[in-house]
């Protein structure tokens, strides 16, 4: 199997992470690291064992894609230069610091045959992994994305740091268009929210409820789901599942699971709805053991080498980030 020569840009938290989990994708080989500040490069290059870069222009040329970590406000510039040298991206999260980079990008990248995937690495959390099969037709989606301060993240606002991973998720979900937006928001320790409230509501009915912030005392990343006959508890952290939901108290789906990591289904009780007892079942889906990043690594590597399907389009990270500038618009 031919192996993706593949390159990380940007030498931070996210992207010594994407390094070590490249050197041991069966995917990929791992050719070289990037970065501006040359002597960092030279460390973490000398720590995998692969060559570091003078330039972007070298990485490219040694590469067929790259990982671009770097931070938020440069991954325009870099997805732009690597894009016109037909370099396939893994772009993290938000895919740039602004919509009308993003419609460029996708533009380029639609001109060039260069595939662009981003790093909303939530869509690879076991935890929604464990739920498939499961979510059908959100009415109604709570999430609650709380974090430490960390300096390190204050180049965007909480929206575009931590809500966009939210808004991503809720989208995928609903599938339909957002009609309304109503949001607020406070900048307590930078120039920009640090903490926020979005309600969206779709053009479909659903309404999903929204809250990020980045000076909690507790980390928090948690989502909740409610549809028709079921309560879906989605812990990103731990990661954990619980699913709640309503059949027919004589039909034999009561105890057949839905997913495909299921566990039999625990009836909790029964309720009188009229002409037919409803049963009331509890389910906790296995979580499958997999690393997101790992995983998001493995689906960008097969989009490329076996014309898989893109897991995160630029077009849906576009949208994303579409919806946060919104958000951010509307807090002012």
């Amino acid at each position: 199997m031919k192996k993706l020569k593949i390159s990380v840009i940007g030498t931070g938290h996210l992207g010594n992470i994407h390094a070590k989990l490249w050197k041991n994708n069966e995917y990929a080989e791992l050719v070289g690291i990037y970065d501006t500040d040359l002597s960092r490069a030279e460390t973490v290059s000398k720590e995998y064992g692969v060559k570091a870069f003078s330039s972007l222009e070298e990485t490219c040329a040694e590469s067929d894609a790259v990982t671009i970590a770097a931070p938020t406000l440069a991954h325009h510039a870099i997805a732009m230069e690597c894009i016109e040298r037909g370099i396939h991206c893994l772009i993290e999260k938000p895919i740039t610091d602004s919509y009308s980079q993003a419609v460029e990008v996708i533009k380029l990248a639609k001109a060039k045959n260069a595939l662009v995937q981003v790093g909303h690495v939530e869509r690879f959390n076991p935890a929604l992994a464990a739920l498939k099969g499961y979510i059908k037709d959100p009415a109604f989606i709570e999430a609650h994305r709380l974090s430490q301060f960390k300096p390190r993240a204050i180049d965007v606002s909480v929206i575009h740091d931590l809500m966009i991973h939210d808004i991503d998720i809720v989208l995928w979900m609903v599938g339909s268009e957002i009609e309304r937006i109503d949001a607020n928001g406070v900048a307590l320790i930078t120039n920009t929210p640090d903490i926020a409230n979005a309600r969206l509501t779709f053009k479909n009915g659903a309404v999903a409820n929204l809250t990020a912030s980045r000076i909690s005392a507790n980390p928090m990343r948690k989502l909740r789901v409610f549809q028709p006959n079921a309560y879906i508890s989605i812990d990103f952290g731990k990661p954990d599942v619980e699913v709640f939901r309503m059949t027919d108290a004589d039909s034999p789906e009561k105890i057949t699971p839905i997913g495909d990591n299921s566990v039999p289904a625990t009836m909790l009780g029964t309720i009188d709805a009229g002409t037919k007892n409803k049963a009331i079942m509890f389910e906790k889906p296995a979580i499958p053991q997999i690393n997101a990043i790992a995983e998001e690594q493995t689906a960008f590597a097969n989009s490329i080498i076996n014309n898989q399907p893109i897991a995160v389009s630029a077009e849906e990270a576009a949208e994303a980030l579409r919806i946060a500038e919104l958000i951010a618009e509307q807090i002012g």
